[in-house]
């Protein structure tokens, strides 16, 4: 056979991972917000010998961190999407940035909680008005963070664009993660500014530290969610199941075929991979299934295997 006959059935394993998207600029966008404010909380922490300044620069510092590694992440799936080394490309880089951002969040969630039940124990005076104003500062800047990653009308527009106009819900882990750091940082910022008010007004300084361990505690059920989502996709789980169901009922509705063994999984956001084995006692051709699956499942790499069912009637 000719070397040039065999193009007919090769293909590329980019998947359209090789685009730059609005979640990447997005996310840089937020890095260089959350560096400004850091360096601006950083160094007026040391001229004014302010601790909850300080204190506050420094979380910001590991927040512009994780956010880092999502922007990292983005850029390496872009860049590497044609490596032939990567079998279905580099899709899953996205699950790994989510993954290790999850990882940091729960270690955030774990100090947050630590350092609150110790000054729960052992209470420490609180400059009041600097620290309120450092709240109000870092709930502008993260909440506009917040807005900035939130969901776009162009991230459903380019989902639909590579899915065949359907959204799926095994979507951008790396780009939840990134938002979920910064709303943890407005809930923190949010409950920081009651506490304080409470504390200032009230006398009840325990409720600054009451609603730190709480505040830790809603930032510990995101990451358990989100490692869960990226630890399915970084393993192979199965997709979801009313996707394997429209595969299964697309094969099945003609004639007598049957899927004797199905495997679809995550190559990437909102996109799949399919291992399909269908017995039939008139098979069709390869082709032929393929066909007839739905173009707006996601369905990016499609493996058929067709085996013939003896007759029972025959002979």
């Amino acid at each position: 056979m000719h070397h040039k006959n065999l193009e007919l059935w090769q293909h590329t394993h980019d998947f359209g991972q090789d685009k730059k998207r609005q979640a990447e600029r997005r996310t840089f966008t937020v890095i260089v917000l959350t560096a400004t404010m850091m360096v601006v909380e950083i160094v007026a922490g040391l001229a004014f010998a302010s601790m909850a300044l300080l204190a506050d620069g420094l979380h910001m510092a590991s927040h512009a961190v994780a956010l880092s590694i999502a922007a990292f992440a983005y850029v390496y799936v872009r860049r590497h999407a044609h490596d032939p080394r990567f079998s279905f490309g580099t899709g899953k880089a996205n699950a790994l940035g989510g993954f290790t951002g999850a990882v940091l969040l729960a270690i955030f969630a774990v100090l947050m909680a630590g350092e609150s039940f110790n000054r729960l124990v052992h209470p420490v005076s609180i400059a009041f008005d600097q620290a309120i104003l450092v709240a109000i500062l870092g709930l502008v800047v993260n909440g506009a963070s917040m807005l900035i990653l939130g969901p776009h009308p162009q991230d459903h527009h380019e989902e639909a664009h590579e899915n065949g106009g359907v959204h799926h819900a095994d979507g951008d882990h790396n780009l939840r993660s990134a938002y979920l750091h910064v709303l943890a940082d407005v809930l923190t910022s949010l409950l920081a500014i009651f506490a304080l008010l409470t504390a200032k007004y009230l006398g009840t300084t325990w409720m600054d530290p009451l609603i730190g361990i709480v505040g830790a505690v809603m930032v510990a059920r995101w990451s358990i969610g989100l490692l869960r989502q990226t630890t399915a996709t970084l393993l192979d789980r199965q997709a979801p199941e009313h996707v394997r169901a429209d595969m299964r009922a697309s094969i099945e509705r003609h004639g007598d075929n049957r899927v004797a063994d199905l495997h679809v999984w995550s190559v990437g956001p909102n996109i799949y991979a399919a291992i399909v084995c269908v017995v039939s006692r008139l098979p069709h051709p390869p082709e032929w299934y393929k066909a007839a699956l739905p173009a707006e499942l996601g369905l990016v790499h499609v493996t058929i295997e067709v085996h013939r069912c003896p007759d029972p009637d025959a002979g």
